[in-house]
């Protein structure tokens, strides 16, 4: 054996040649590499250069678009008397005089006279019940009046019948002609006859007493309007049973629903913190969502002392100075508390605009209003200023559409690109 070399098994040289060849690096293989990295390293390059695109397109867009990016307003309809305002308060139109119509006697509506939207003056028939036995019992009523007084004349005759023959008997008597016992039959008769009269003219008071009733239950069975108004509702129709305080469907209590369109007022809820704002006889103006566009002139009529804990509120009844025949009853309204009544300069409409579209150039103030997608600076004459609104006595109409805060290089006939939806 060479001592200078190790000594190693068969067994154990196999191994190390195992380790060798796992080992050895072969440079002719490649790498295996998935579909799905090979996927997402393909997706995160389209990504990237669509982002690209976009960035190019945009930043070409704005290099390459000449118009000025602009933010527009309104020109709108104002009231100088706005400037007077010191609340506002909402609420509704509500008839001070409303009632709903019934009939004190029961039976069956047999005409109604009336339909929805009616005028009707106080004391007119709207509608009748059945009554032809109550106008019998009235017509018989009648003649007995009648009998009662043929009898007061028959009575009245009998009297003076027995005043003659008294007359004659005293004369008679006077000179002894007849006995006492004839003379005091002869009073006697004048005195039965006296009594006839009386009774027979009691008899005529009870007799029309009696006729008076009947009226009066004909008369239950005629609705009248209690006051002049315009029908609102209608609760029956003809055929329906009308009975005073009906409990269930197949009677009807009220009739119709009628209300004074004289008395309209609005009720509106003001605010406890406004309350000390709020007095008898303020001025205000009126707008109703119906007639968009007219401002009525209107006081504070009544302040209601009772507060609604729930909202906090107030309830101010706000009268009209000019009622308008189109204001109809639960009209929604606004109703705006004046510091002090205005001129009626004061309340006619102008145009307003708001107040950054005015711009002062060469010493006259401006604006530019946007027309098909160029604008076109106009001068014009301002007056109050309300808020965040100035009045525009001439130059603009309601509608235009202002450029708001126009930078120094926007020109006459610019082209604007309008900001916003």
């Amino acid at each position: 054996m060479d001592k200078g070399r190790p000594c190693t098994s068969p067994r154990s040289q196999i191994r190390m040649n195992d380790n060798l060849a796992r080992l050895r690096i072969e440079r002719g293989a490649k790498p295996e590499v998935s579909r799905d990295a090979t996927r997402r390293r393909w997706g995160r390059y389209a990504l990237g250069a669509i982002t690209a695109m976009l960035v190019v397109y945009l930043a070409a867009r704005v290099l390459l678009d000449p118009r000025l990016s602009v933010a527009v307003g309104t020109a709108v309809i104002a009231y100088p008397a706005q400037a007077y305002t010191l609340f506002n308060a909402t609420g509704y139109v509500v008839p001070q005089r409303k009632a709903d119509v019934a009939s004190k006697a029961t039976g069956r509506l047999e005409t109604l006279e009336i339909k929805e939207g009616s005028r009707v003056m106080k004391g007119q028939v709207i509608a009748r019940l059945e009554n032809g036995d109550l106008v019998a019992a009235a017509d018989r009523a009648l003649a007995n009046v009648a009998l009662a007084r043929a009898e007061v004349a028959e009575a009245r005759a009998a009297l003076t019948e027995a005043r003659l023959a008294l007359t004659r008997s005293t004369t008679l008597a006077d000179k002894r002609f007849v006995s006492s016992e004839v003379h005091d039959a002869a009073v006697a008769r004048f005195e039965k006859a006296a009594a006839g009269v009386e009774r027979a003219q009691a008899a005529v008071a009870a007799a029309e007493a009696a006729h008076l009733e009947a009226q009066v239950a004909v008369e239950y069975t005629l609705i009248r309007a209690p006051f002049d108004g315009v029908i609102l509702s209608k609760y029956a129709d003809m055929g329906d049973m009308v009975a005073p305080f009906a409990t269930t469907s197949q009677s009807k209590g009220a009739v119709v629903s009628l209300a004074d369109m004289g008395s309209l007022e609005v009720e509106a809820d003001v605010s406890e913190s406004n309350l000390a704002k709020t007095e008898i006889g303020q001025p205000c103006e009126v707008e109703l969502d119906a007639l968009p566009g007219a401002r009525l002139q209107g006081a504070v009529a009544s302040i209601v002392p009772r507060v609604d804990r729930s909202k906090a509120t107030v309830l101010v009844k706000i009268r009209f100075i000019d009622l308008d025949a189109r204001i109809l009853p639960d009209m929604s309204a606004k109703v705006a508390f004046l510091s002090q009544e205005p001129t009626p300069e004061e309340r006619q409409a102008m145009v307003s605009v708001p107040v950054e579209a005015v711009v002062s150039r060469e010493g006259k103030a401006i604006v530019f209003v946007v027309r098909e997608g160029r604008v076109a600076e106009v001068a014009i004459e301002t007056g109050a200023r309300l808020g965040d609104q100035v009045v525009v006595v001439r130059g603009v109409a309601s509608g235009d559409r202002v450029v708001l805060d126009p930078p120094e290089r926007l020109s006459n006939g610019a082209e604007v690109a309008i900001q916003g939806p």
